[in-house]
């Protein structure tokens, strides 16, 4: 899944070492509390060479978690359990499963796309296994090393009109024929992986008719959606982020703010 994710191409992998990439199946499941021990392994490896690790993205979630030491537990998957949401989904609709997330957890709900089953099937899933909800606040261990925070900025119509120009350059790259390839060795539509940002909808035009071009307009529709709601992770009153805005002198100051932190 290389395309549709945004993936380092080979030459930026070469010139800057990356980690965490390549590291699942798009058939395996992955958590939060899979991806906190992992980057914590990777960021004690970085600074025990002298290196300075640079966390970038994403997933709000994820993010405050690392730099705020949430200490989650591993809830594996319940088979049996998500098998029931599942036939619910089917036959009660989507809606029906959201709503109960709502009424358990509103605050996951706000951040959760309701068209994203799957996702709403796992929290109901982890809810029900471990008593708790995502949004629960977690223990928590302050790391032994010091953050800096840098957030970029646009105005509405001009991040939207960036989302617009992405989808269209991931299709011009191929992105059709990377979910066709997924398809045919497996990967089901239901799979998690396959229900992400654009993947979706792709699978809707190869599989069910739809044209190309409503899958593309559906795409677009949904990552504006999902960069919304960023905004309740990231927000610009937090004073632990510096904000600057995401133009080339936005940028430089970034840079400048970065490099004169690290040398402090």
């Amino acid at each position: 899944m290389d395309i549709g994710t945004a993936k380092p191409t080979a030459e930026q992998r070469a010139a800057v070492p990356h980690h965490l990439i390549d590291i699942v199946d798009p058939n395996e499941p992955y958590s939060l509390a899979l991806f906190l021990r992992q980057a914590r392994t990777v960021i004690a490896d970085i600074h025990s060479r002298g290196r300075l690790p640079i966390l970038v993205g994403g997933t709000g979630q994820y993010v405050w978690g690392l730099i705020e030491g949430w200490q989650v537990p591993e809830v594996p998957p319940a088979p049996e359990l998500r098998a029931e949401l599942e036939a619910r989904a089917a036959a009660e609709g989507g809606e029906a499963l959201y709503a109960e997330l709502r009424a358990v957890d509103p605050q996951a709900a706000d951040r959760i796309d309701p068209h994203n089953i799957r996702r709403v099937i796992r929290a109901l899933e982890v809810f029900a296994v471990s008593g708790e909800t995502s949004s629960s606040n977690p223990r928590r261990v302050a790391p032994n090393w010091d953050t800096m925070l840098v957030g970029l900025r646009l105005d509405r119509a001009d991040l939207y009109s960036r989302v617009d120009r992405r989808v269209d350059q991931m299709l011009e790259m191929g992105w059709v024929d990377e979910v066709k390839a997924l398809l045919e060795r497996g990967y089901a539509p239901e799979l998690s992986s396959m229900s992400g940002l654009g993947y979706r909808e792709l699978c809707q035009h190869i599989q069910d008719g739809t044209t190309l071009e409503d899958a593309a307009d559906a795409a677009k529709r949904r990552i504006r959606r999902f960069a919304r709601q960023q905004h309740a992770w990231f927000r610009e009153i937090d004073e632990r982020i510096a904000w600057h805005n995401a133009d080339e002198a936005g940028v430089e100051a970034a840079a400048t703010q970065v490099r004169d932190w690290a040398e402090d």
